[in-house]
C-alpha cells in the first residue's frame, strides 16, 4: 500500500477528497441516464427493439446468445422496467447526495464512500479469483484506492480535531508559577 499512501500525499488530501466526488457524481449522472433509458422502453414493443438489434449486429436470431436476448426481451415487463428505473433513479439519488456531501467536506459523505465502497472489495476479489482480467483488477484497485482515500480523509480530520481539543485544554489549564 506504499504507493497509495505515495499517490495521497502527491495529492493533497482536499484534491483526493474531490477526485472521488467526481468519480461519485459521474456514476450518479450515469444511474439517472440508464433509468431515463429504461423509461423509455415503457409500452414499446421489446421484442420487435431486440429484433431490430440483433439485425443491426448481424447476428443470426436462431442461435443461441441472440435467442437468449430474445426470450429475455419477451419476459421482461412494464413492472419489471419500473423496477429497473426506481433502482437506477436511488442509485442515481445516494451516488449524487454522496458527491454533494463530499464536494461540502462533510465527514458523513466520507464515511458513506468509504463504507459504500469498501462493500464491493470481497466481489471483485472473488471474480477475480474465477475470472481474472484487467478490468476486474483495475475496478478492484480504484476501489482499493478510494477506500484509502476516505479513511486517510477521516484519519486527517480526527487527527485535527484531537490537536484542537490538546491545545484547547492546555489553554484552558490553570498555570501554576
Amino acid at each position: 500500500m506504499l504507493w497509495l499512501d505515495a499517490f495521497t500525499r502527491h495529492l493533497n488530501g482536499l484534491t483526493a477528497v474531490r477526485t472521488v466526488a467526481w468519480i461519485e457524481a459521474i456514476k450518479g449522472v450515469l444511474a439517472l441516464l440508464l433509468a431515463s433509458g429504461a423509461l423509455a422502453l415503457l409500452h414499446r414493443d421489446l421484442h420487435g427493439l431486440a429484433l431490430s438489434v440483433i439485425g443491426h449486429a448481424h447476428l443470426n436470431p436462431a442461435t443461441k446468445y441472440p435467442g437468449i436476448f430474445l426470450e429475455l426481451a419477451d419476459h421482461f415487463g412494464d413492472a419489471r422496467i419500473r423496477m429497473l428505473a426506481a433502482g437506477a433513479a436511488g442509485y442515481a439519488v445516494l451516488h449524487l447526495i454522496e458527491a454533494i456531501g463530499l464536494f461540502k467536506e462533510k465527514t458523513w459523505a466520507e464515511v458513506l464512500a468509504a463504507g459504500g465502497t469498501s462493500i464491493y472489495i470481497p466481489f471483485e476479489l472473488l471474480e477475480l479469483s474465477r475470472f481474472p482480467s484487467l478490468v476486474v483488477l483495475c475496478v478492484l484497485a480504484i476501489n482499493i484506492a478510494i477506500v484509502w482515500i476516505m479513511v486517510s480523509a477521516l484519519w486527517s480530520k480526527r487527527k485535527a480535531r484531537t490537536e484542537v481539543t490538546v491545545v484547547k485544554a492546555q489553554a484552558q489549564a490553570p498555570r501554576i508559577l
